[in-house]
């Protein structure tokens, strides 16, 4: 493959998720075999801002693929949000002459990446978040860990609520999006699960419960996602006492559903977007993010997909969708429709079975 490029950087932005790593692995061996160099920028954009820049080899990075977190460390950097932390950023990239970027987070990341991609740093988008918030992608690298780890979190505390005939509330993280909830319930049996994006039946959840008691049930577990708030969460520890008798423990396992080793299915998620977001990138594509579509990994500009993003979140403002052609946001429905079908399906199922 021949290409203009001659060295790319790597940087992790916002929060960590398990499998950052095998995609900086994998983009670091994709390009070092197309004879491209490789620096890794440290803290994200605030890193680019400061140059503090480290080349990385195929030694370097051998060995962190099964290592959570981020090896190239992470950062929320508000200076880079102002036009002259974009230029510092800018006069990083010339001074050791990085010909292109490669930014693996979310939201916040892609934004940062299409600014640089604007001013003429050729930038491409890796989706790496635990919440499965983009809706461009059907899945975020760290999100399978996450459920895994939430899994074997609700496991463990299903030994003590059926010792002692208890419940357990976990709260578990996903920011405003209730993903790691409702697949954590379904797999963890849970009598009930709690999301910002559906109303929650609670006197549904307390006769379900009594119901369940009477026929000799001793374990309870229900999941909250975060988005609902800590009040609803704890708040409905007490009513679950109140309205059952149960006595009921809670649980808040926080960042812990960040970290640990990366399951096999992030791992290898990861490293097929590194690979293809260098492909892309010296093939001479910026401004896209690379994604997961109905088991594809493809590229979606990066403008398209933080659209998308807001038009399902409902945070669409007056002209967001000018410049988009009728196909385009009509495309951006369907993804939308899909999207919420499968959420809506997922907690029917999880509601309608767990026990």
């Amino acid at each position: 493959m021949e290409t203009k490029f001659k060295k790319i950087g790597i940087l992790t932005s916002g929060g960590d998720a398990p499998g950052m790593n095998s995609v900086i692995k994998s983009v670091t061996c994709a390009a070092i075999n197309q004879g491209v160099e490789v620096v890794g920028i440290l803290g994200g954009y605030s890193g680019l801002i400061n140059d503090r820049i480290k080349p990385l080899t195929k030694n370097d990075v051998a060995g962190i693929v099964s290592l959570g977190g981020t090896f190239l460390y992470s950062d929320r950097c508000d200076e880079f949000k102002t036009e002259e932390g974009m230029q510092k950023a800018i006069a990083t990239c010339k001074k050791h002459n990085i010909d292109g970027i490669i930014a693996i987070g979310g939201d916040g990341t892609f934004r940062g990446a299409t600014d640089l991609s604007i001013r003429g740093i050729p930038c491409i988008g890796v989706s790496g978040t635990i919440d499965n918030d983009i809706t461009a992608s059907d899945i975020t690298v760290g999100y399978d860990t996450a459920m895994n780890t939430v899994m074997k979190l609700g496991d463990a505390l299903r030994d003590t609520c059926e010792s002692h005939a208890r419940c357990n509330v976990i709260e578990v993280m996903g920011r405003n999006a209730g993903y790691i909830a409702i697949e954590t319930g379904l797999a963890l049996n849970a009598i009930g699960v709690a999301v910002q994006e559906i109303p929650f039946d609670k006197e549904a959840l307390f006769e379900k419960m009594n119901e369940a008691r009477k026929n000799g049930k001793r374990s309870f577990i229900v999941v909250v996602a975060e988005g609902l708030g800590a009040e609803f969460s704890e708040g409905l520890v007490t009513e679950i006492e109140e309205k059952t008798g149960i006595e009921t423990r809670f649980v808040r396992p926080a960042h812990i559903v960040r970290g640990g080793i990366p399951t096999l299915a992030d791992r290898n998620f990861a490293a097929k977007c590194g690979y293809k977001a260098v492909e892309l990138l010296l093939n001479g594509v910026s401004d896209v993010v690379v994604v997961s579509r109905h088991d594809q990994i493809v590229s979606m500009e990066i403008k398209f997909a933080l659209i998308l993003d807001r038009m399902y979140k409902n945070k669409l403002k007056d002209d967001d969708l000018e410049g988009f052609t009728v196909e385009q946001i009509k495309q951006m429905k369907e993804i939308c429709k899909e999207r919420h079908d499968y959420f809506v399906n997922m907690y029917e199922v999880v509601n309608a079975i767990g026990y």
